[in-house]
């Protein structure tokens, strides 16, 4: 009961202390880190060293810095951005960073929810509607610098171009165990009949025959779950209900995400700095939806795939 009492109390102090300032702003700092399934994009026979050789070279996309500027209603979202190393910018790294994300603004009042994206050199501008998810508040509380913050729990649909969800699909695993084994089948009855050489390519012809005419979408071969739950840490001194990236809908700033690899947590909180920033809305870019974005995404994995032979035998000498 005293606890209770004493949110209620902070709530309405924190509460009459905004209304009553009409240029209330807020800059938060958050600290976003990722781990990687390397077993599930078939790291499993690699050795301990490679391993760490590889999650090196991707902290740099693993763990990232976010400013998140809001007031009562508004919110812009953006990396903290810094130089990167010489000679970090190739391999998978550099392809990654074709998929550059700028500011996100969010309008908790009006529901809206814009990205500035830009994707192998053009220029998008992502608009839909802020995903409203059921919060259900646990009563467990903890402290997070300086503010008592409260859990809440919700599920939330997974995007499913979120690189940071995806692994390979155990189903693809699967059927190259099969087209292992039975090309290991075949190799054997070579060497034990003279007649082996026109047996095994006819077989050869076979398996082609029967990759023919399936699905050859690329996401067919990733496994990314249809939704997952989130636990988010607020809190009600600094009553706003906005929150990091677009999470959001709770009586309060949230501090800490944790949603399936990723944790978000906040390092810093200025309240109204000397120098205001302004929100802007993100307005250069070609007008898309979360939808015909990600279709515009899988169509040039594909592309990609093609060129660089991963859907075919043999790569480009491959195609027909």
């Amino acid at each position: 009961m005293k606890l209770k009492a004493l949110l209620i109390c902070i709530t309405l102090f924190s509460a009459s202390f905004l209304s009553a300032q009409d240029d209330f702003q807020g800059v938060a700092t958050y600290m976003s880190k990722t781990t990687m399934d390397m077993d599930g994009f078939g790291g499993k026979d690699m050795s301990p060293e490679r391993k760490k050789i590889i999650a090196e070279r991707m902290k740099g996309m693993l763990e990232k810095t976010y400013v998140l500027t809001f007031n009562k209603t508004e919110s812009s979202y953006k990396e903290d951005e810094k130089l990167d190393a010489p000679g970090s910018g190739g391999g998978f790294r550099g392809m990654m960073s074709s998929f550059t994300a700028g500011a996100q603004y969010k309008n908790i009042k009006d529901g809206q929810l814009i990205q500035d994206q830009e994707f192998f050199g053009k220029q998008f501008l992502i608009k839909d509607d802020l995903e409203k998810l059921e919060w259900k508040m646990t009563g467990e509380t903890k402290q997070i610098g300086k503010y008592m913050a409260m859990k809440a729990v919700a599920t939330k649909k997974v995007d499913e171009m979120d690189f940071s969800k995806m692994r390979r699909n155990p189903r693809d695993d699967d059927k190259k165990k099969e087209e292992k084994a039975a090309k290991g089948d075949r190799t054997v009855s070579a060497f034990g009949k003279g007649e082996a050489k026109e047996g095994e390519k006819a077989n050869d012809s076979s398996v082609v025959a029967s990759t023919e005419g399936k699905s050859t979408d690329i996401m067919d071969e990733i496994d990314i779950p249809k939704e997952e739950e989130v636990v988010a840490w607020y809190t009600m001194q600094i009553p706003v209900n906005n929150g990091p990236g677009d999470f959001w809908g709770l009586p309060g700033l949230i501090l800490e995400i944790n949603s399936g690899r990723t944790t978000i947590l906040c390092s810093k909180i200025v309240m109204n700095p000397s120098e205001k920033q302004e929100i802007k809305k993100p307005s250069k870019g070609k007008e898309v939806t979360k939808a015909e974005y990600n279709d515009i995404v899988k169509k040039k994995m594909e592309e990609m795939r093609e060129m660089y032979g991963g859907g075919n035998r043999g790569g480009r000498g491959g195609r027909r």
